[in-house]
């Protein structure tokens, strides 16, 4: 895909190339030059510097707890800055369900963004989105039991999915997270401190439980994610 210089104010290109001005630079000259969006989008992420930004009145924080990097989010920043040439339906692919236009294996991924990078999104795979996965694989098990009582007076006895994971239930979970971090105790959360929320549970559940059940509850996850992402795909 070819775009013509003149697509773009001058001013456009004269952009400082330091941190993320000068990933935001190489992604549109990159365009200019006719490489495919999504491959240019990769490398101006291995460019990005900043771990969180104020933009446009809306925080962004790509990595969390200083370890998870949230590439999605950068990537739905960055398309902004060139989001009329990025054809409507390959745009939504990417920022609804993180599917590119066409295959990048994990090795390719991996060197186009930086092993260091690369590193980050692995913990924010594991440590978020399929953290995710397990509370709502442990949900569905936990309402198939709860059918099973339905003609007794046993349901009671079924505990919710962050007893049954972690223990504690969510209420006592954030209580515990915010004294951890400072946090203010808030009816709301942000959906950054949610993702936040997420990964300080990951890493409660592998200091707090056991190693077998650890495993079992993150193969469960796994196969939720699965079997949801094969669904999405049909």
């Amino acid at each position: 895909m070819g775009l013509k210089m003149s697509s773009y104010e001058s001013a456009n290109l004269n952009i400082t190339a330091t941190g993320e001005n000068e990933a935001i630079q190489h992604l549109k000259q990159a365009i200019f030059a006719g490489k495919p969006w999504y491959i240019a989008l990769l490398e101006a992420i291995g460019l990005w510097t900043c771990s969180e930004e104020n933009h446009n009145g809306y925080c962004y924080r790509y990595l969390i707890d200083g370890e998870a990097f949230d590439w999605l989010l950068l990537a739905e920043r960055l398309c902004m800055e060139v989001a009329e040439h990025i054809p409507e339906e390959e745009l939504t692919d990417l920022l609804f369900f993180g599917r590119l236009p066409e295959d990048v294996s994990d090795d390719e991924f991996r060197e186009i963004i930086g092993s260091a990078k690369y590193q980050a999104h692995l913990n924010y795979v594991y440590g978020v989105t399929i953290e995710k996965f397990i509370v709502l694989a442990v949900e569905e098990e936990i309402e198939k039991e709860r059918q099973c009582y339905v003609f007794s007076d046993d349901v009671e006895s079924v505990v919710d999915s962050y007893q049954r994971i972690y223990g504690a239930d969510q209420t006592q979970l954030l209580r515990w997270f915010r004294e951890e971090k400072g946090y203010a105790k808030t009816k709301r959360m942000s959906v950054s401190e949610l993702q936040e929320f997420t990964y300080w549970l990951f890493k409660y559940r592998l200091r707090n439980c056991d190693k077998a059940r650890v495993a079992s509850d993150t193969r469960k996850g796994l196969e939720y994610f699965r079997r949801q992402k094969q669904a999405g795909d049909q």
